[in-house]
């Protein structure tokens, strides 16, 4: 699954989670985890997970956890997938590489004898060599094909495939067999600023290289024969939003610890609900009244990590209201972010660097505050002006028209956590008083992914979840047009090419991202969409729960990929 940014729906911590493929969502107390003394403010760590060996876990037993849904698309490559989509496949689906917390990739010894890059004439050059173990569970080996397949469903929107995002797929110029099938050479187009980056999230099945199969065959199958590693699944209900795994008899490596793995689709409320009882083993609370309800529990541990996470608030530019660029821009000064954060983290004693960026996060090298350069700011004398000047007048109820037209947007939720509808509500107030009605409108949690794709929303609050650290790698993937993920409708064929020109054609990483931090503070002017906060990603799981959070866009072990054969229960 190539994915720098995965989307999510506004969940406990402020969003659903799109993955930005590099992007989804959750939100601590000190319950009875003897993580904070006395009155001492809790700590949030960059990476909190409770790592540990191997040989400090017991073999056997079940976790059980929840997930905002098991998503109707299962290919965690499609542009249709969302973070949940990725974090159930990263269970069955083959791991190649992973990731230290800090950001560093290092291929997983399982599948890859050998993961290399190189400069030959000018160009970048991948070297992959599968292990002679390496198999899919239908028998097929693993090798340059499943590279091949890869390139060629990621390369480009104009050839069937809808991917989750085509950035440095699209600059390789050819993927071959080496001295063996199981040696695979990918040559890029020319020097290319991030050779670590392309492959990081996995491989697809080489039966996966047909558009119609890529796009429809996993939608609502999970094809358990596609997939490789140390678990495979073992029940799957799409009608009960359920999956389970179980240890998979054609695993070569170490053996998985647990017997059992399960993911039940549930509500906010339902979620804590199940902690409480003990039907699942770990719950995000990230929220001060979440905390509270787990605060009386006894054996279980809080972790509280650096999300690396964005939650945004986004318009749909084509939609009638919005299709003023100065309406969208009243709109978006008429936000008071400082309250969102005051509501988002309302005891949960976090502060934070403002999150100015999608790129980059604040506490990465080479971050600047994009909007803040873009000329945003919290005024809702100026969002009057714009409003003005561009014909809208307040009616009798304060509320704006302009030629017959109401000003008047949908809002979806998708939860029923109060902190949710407190953030929401807040919005409706700030915009009414700049003549803009925003109507509420709460929806279940496993209608996001349908929802946001379809576009069945005027504005949309969620989260955009980094898989790694090469936030410029990924810049295409946010800001290019028709990629699936950024659907505000903003981009157009001169952004895409101001991309190309003014970022990737840039080989330095360094100076790439200097580029990109440059041309996003450019492309907000557009106002299609604006960060709000990063903030903490606070769990509650029983005591002995070790290893946590090893898939993509989860958020305890920052921007860590752990195997997942790993995860168990201390001795």
């Amino acid at each position: 699954m190539k994915q720098h940014k995965l989307m999510g729906a506004l969940a406990l911590t402020g969003a659903f989670a799109l993955v930005l493929s590099g992007c989804a969502s959750d939100t601590g107390n000190t319950g009875d985890g003897g993580d904070n003394g006395g009155d001492k403010a809790p700590e949030t760590q960059a990476a909190d997970y409770n790592p540990q060996p191997r040989e400090n876990l017991q073999e056997g037993g079940t976790v059980n956890f929840p997930i905002n849904e098991i998503p109707e698309q299962l290919n965690a490559f499609n542009g249709d997938a969302s973070a949940d989509t990725a974090r159930v496949a990263s269970w069955y689906m083959p791991q190649i590489l992973l990731m230290e917390p800090d950001g560093t990739p290092y291929k997983n010894d399982d599948y890859l004898d050998v993961w290399d890059n190189e400069i030959k004439d000018g160009k970048t050059v991948l070297t992959f060599t599968f292990t002679d173990e390496a198999t899919w569970n239908d028998g097929t080996p693993m090798d340059w094909t499943a590279i091949d397949a890869t390139w060629k469903a990621n390369r480009s929107n104009d050839e069937g495939f809808v991917p989750n995002a085509i950035d440095g797929y699209k600059e390789i110029e050819k993927v071959e067999q080496g001295d063996t099938p199981k040696t695979a050479i990918v040559t890029f187009k020319g020097e290319f600023a991030w050779p670590q980056m392309p492959f990081l999230t996995g491989v697809i099945h080489p039966k996966l290289a047909d558009p119609d199969t890529f796009n429809t065959a996993m939608i609502d199958d999970p094809h358990a024969e596609w997939g490789a590693g140390p678990y495979t699944v073992d029940e799957f209900d799409a009608n009960t939003d359920f999956i389970s795994f179980k240890p998979n008899d054609k695993w070569w490596g170490d053996k998985p610890l647990l017997d059992k793995v399960t993911f039940k689709g549930m509500d906010a409320q339902a979620s804590i609900n199940a902690f409480k009882n003990g039907e699942v083993d770990m719950v995000s609370v990230g929220t001060k009244d979440r905390l509270a309800q787990v605060a009386d529990m006894s054996d279980i541990t809080i972790h509280r990590a650096q999300q690396t996470a964005n939650t945004l608030l986004e318009v749909d530019a084509e939609k009638p209201q919005f299709k003023d660029v100065a309406v969208r821009q009243a709109f978006f000064m008429a936000v008071n972010i400082d309250q969102q954060k005051q509501i988002a983290w309302n005891g949960l004693d976090y502060t934070e660097e403002p999150a100015g960026s999608f790129t980059l996060f604040s506490f990465q090298p080479g971050y600047s505050n994009s909007l803040e350069k873009a000329g945003w700011a919290y005024d809702p004398d100026a969002a009057n002006k714009l409003l003005d000047d561009a014909g809208w007048v307040a009616g009798d109820d304060g509320i704006r028209e302009k030629d017959g037209e109401r000003l008047s947007v949908v809002y979806p939720i998708f939860s029923d956590d109060p902190t949710q509808a407190a953030l929401a509500q807040s919005l409706q107030k700030s915009e009414k008083e700049v003549g803009i009605e925003v109507n509420i409108d709460v929806r279940p949690s496993n209608k996001f992914a349908e929802d946001y794709n379809s576009k069945n929303w005027d504005i949309a609050s969620l989260r955009f979840t980094s898989s790694d650290p090469f936030g410029a790698a990924w810049f295409f993937q946010l800001y290019g047009q028709d990629q699936g993920l950024n659907l505000s409708g903003v981009q157009n064929a001169e952004t895409d090419q101001k991309i190309h020109d003014d970022v990737e054609s840039i080989t330095d990483p360094v100076k790439q991202t200097a580029a990109a931090m440059d041309l996003e503070a450019e492309i907000f002017k557009e106002w299609g969409l604006i960060p709000l906060y990063n903030g903490p990603s606070i769990f509650a799981a029983k005591k002995g729960l070790a290893n946590l959070t090893p898939e993509p866009y989860v958020g305890l072990d920052l921007f860590g990929v752990q195997p997942v054969e790993n995860v168990g229960w201390e001795k």
